[in-house]
C-alpha cells in the first residue's frame, strides 16, 4: 500500500496530523485495514497527501504509542494484531444508538418525589459560599475526615437531638453523597450475609440496592400500623428496613406500640438491626412531630439514615448515617480508609447554614409553603366529592386517592394523561406478593403552586368523570 485516500480539511481547527491519525485508527478499528497489512511509508504518504513528512510522522508516532501499528526495521509500518478489540462505531452511529427517546411533556406533574427548587435559599447559600472562600484556606482543598468534617457532624448531631429525638454523638455520624452511597457503605460495614426485609409496597431504590449488593432481600406486608412484626419474624430476616415516621409511598405513621414491637424483635437476636430511613420527617401537618425510632433504642439496634435532599435540594448530595456504638468500631476497621464523598467546602457551607439558623428558617418557610399547597389540594378534592377516599395526608409532600369505582390504575393514568396530567399508580411500588386490591393514585404537590393545583384538579374531574 502506497497511498491512503484521506479527505484532509485545511480550514478546520483539527491539526492535519490528527486527521491522519484519526482516519488510520478508525480504519484499523473497523477492520478496513487488516492486521499485518503494510501502511504507506511516511515519505510516500506525505507526497500523496501533499503535506510535510513531519506531519505524517507525528500521526504514525501516536498510532505506534497506542499500539495500532507496529514498526519493523527496514520494512516499514504494519497494522497491529487487534483481534478481539471492540469495533467502535463512528461517532454519528454511536450518538444515534444511545440518544434517549424524547420524554413526553406534561402541563401538570403530580410527582411524589418533588421539591420546590424555586424556594431554594439562593441568597443565604451564596453569602455563606463567599464567606467560606473569602480567605485563602488551603486546608479546605485537602482530603478531610472520611466520616465528614467534625463541625458538620456536630451540627447534625445537635439538630437531630433537638428536632428528631435522636441520641448520638458526632463520632457516630458518617456524612456521604446521598442515601445510595451510604447504604452501599453500610453493606460494607455489616457485610452482605444478611437477609433484609423491606415493607411492601416500598421505596424500590433501596430494594434494588440491597439486591445488587448480594444481600438476600424479601418484603413484608403492612397493615394500618406499618410493617407486620409477626410476618417479619416468619420471614427469617435479620435486618428490617423501615420508614416509621412517614412510610413511602403509603404515608403510614408507625404508632408507638408497633415501634416497641419492632425494637423487641431486634433485641431478640444478636445480629438483628433496624435501618430507619427518616427521609422527610420535617414536613408534618397534623399533631406534633413524631420522634425517631432511634430515640427509643437503648441497645444499639437502630441504624438511622437521613438526608437534606428533601428539605434543601437533591443536588447538594448530602446525607448522613448514625451508627450504633458497636458498629462504629467495625466501620473504623473495615471502611475507615474510604475517603469522604462530599467536598469539604460544601460541608462547611452546610455547617454554617445550620449553625447560623438559616436551616431552621428555611424549614419553617417550606413547611408553610407545602402546608398551603397541601390544604389547597385537599380542599379541591373535597369539593369534588368523587368516588374515592384520601389517605397519607398528614405528612410528607404527597397523598393517595383510593378509588372504589372498579376502574384500573392504568385507565386512570391514561385518562389523566390525555388531559396533559401525569399521575402515579401505587402498583409500581410493590415488589412482590401484590394482591388484588383497589386502584390507588399518588398525587404529589411540592412542584406545583396553588393555582396550578386547582387547574390540575379541575382537569382531573373532567378526565375521571364517569
Amino acid at each position: 500500500m502506497n497511498e491512503l485516500t484521506i479527505n484532509l480539511k485545511t480550514e478546520g481547527k483539527t491539526p492535519l496530523y490528527e486527521q491522519i491519525y484519526e482516519y488510520i485508527r478508525s480504519e484499523i478499528r473497523e477492520g478496513h485495514i487488516v492486521s499485518g497489512e503494510k501502511l504507506p511509508s511516511t515519505r510516500a504518504l506525505s507526497r500523496y497527501l501533499e503535506v510535510s513528512r513531519s506531519t505524517v510522522e507525528l500521526a504514525y508516532e501516536q498510532l505506534l504509542s497506542e499500539g495500532y501499528i507496529e514498526a519493523q526495521p527496514y520494512r516499514g509500518y504494519f497494522a497491529a494484531q487487534v483481534d478481539g478489540l471492540y469495533q467502535f462505531r463512528s461517532q454519528d452511529q454511536q450518538e444515534k444508538k444511545i440518544s434517549p427517546k424524547a420524554k413526553k411533556s406534561y402541563c401538570y406533574d403530580f410527582t411524589p418525589n418533588g421539591v420546590d427548587l424555586k424556594s431554594f435559599p439562593y441568597n443565604a447559600w451564596r453569602k455563606l459560599s463567599k464567606e467560606c472562600l473569602s480567605d485563602d484556606r488551603a486546608e479546605l482543598f485537602r482530603l478531610g475526615c472520611p466520616q465528614g468534617e467534625y463541625g458538620l457532624r456536630r451540627a447534625i448531631s445537635s439538630y437531630l437531638h433537638q428536632a428528631r429525638g435522636v441520641n448520638c454523638t458526632p463520632d457516630q455520624i458518617i456524612v456521604g453523597a446521598g442515601n445510595d452511597y451510604l447504604m452501599m457503605l453500610l453493606c460494607a460495614i455489616i457485610g452482605t450475609r444478611h437477609k433484609v426485609a423491606l415493607e411492601n409496597p416500598t421505596y424500590k431504590q433501596a430494594y434494588r440496592l440491597f439486591e445488587n449488593l448480594s444481600c438476600e432481600v424479601c418484603t413484608v406486608d403492612m397493615d394500618a400500623k406499618g410493617m407486620r412484626v409477626d410476618e417479619l419474624e416468619a420471614s427469617g430476616a435479620d435486618i428490617a428496613f423501615v420508614m416509621p415516621s412517614h412510610q413511602y409511598p403509603l404515608g403510614t405513621v408507625m404508632p408507638i406500640k408497633r415501634r416497641m414491637e419492632l425494637l423487641g424483635w431486634a433485641n431478640e437476636g444478636v445480629n438483628r438491626y433496624i435501618i430507619e430511613d427518616d427521609y422527610d420527617s420535617e414536613f408534618r401537618y397534623k399533631g406534633k412531630p413524631i420522634p425517631a425510632l432511634q430515640g427509643y433504642d437503648g441497645k444499639g439496634k437502630v441504624i438511622y439514615i437521613g438526608t437534606f435532599s428533601k428539605s434543601i435540594a437533591p443536588a447538594i448530595r448530602m446525607s448522613y448515617l448514625v451508627l450504633p456504638d458497636e458498629l462504629c468500631g467495625v466501620y473504623d476497621k473495615r471502611c475507615g480508609f474510604i475517603n469522604s464523598t462530599v467536598s469539604k467546602v460544601d460541608q462547611l457551607i452546610l455547617q454554617k447554614f445550620i449553625d447560623e439558623g438559616y436551616y431552621e428558617r428555611h424549614l419553617n418557610k417550606m413547611r408553610a409553603l407545602y402546608k398551603s399547597r397541601h390544604d389547597t389540594l385537599l380542599s379541591a378534592l373535597k369539593d369534588w366529592r368523587g368516588d374515592f377516599t384520601v389517605s397519607g395526608e398528614n405528612a410528607g409532600v404527597h397523598l393517595l386517592l383510593h378509588f372504589r369505582d372498579g376502574r384500573s390504575e392504568q385507565d386512570l393514568i391514561r385518562l389523566a394523561e390525555e388531559k396533559g396530567i401525569k399521575v402515579y399508580g401505587l402498583s409500581e411500588y410493590f415488589v412482590e406478593g401484590e394482591k388484588k386490591r383497589e386502584s390507588v393514585i399518588l398525587l404529589g404537590y411540592a412542584n406545583m403552586n396553588e393555582e396550578k393545583i386547582k387547574e390540575a384538579v379541575e382537569l382531573l374531574k373532567k378526565a375521571w368523570k364517569k
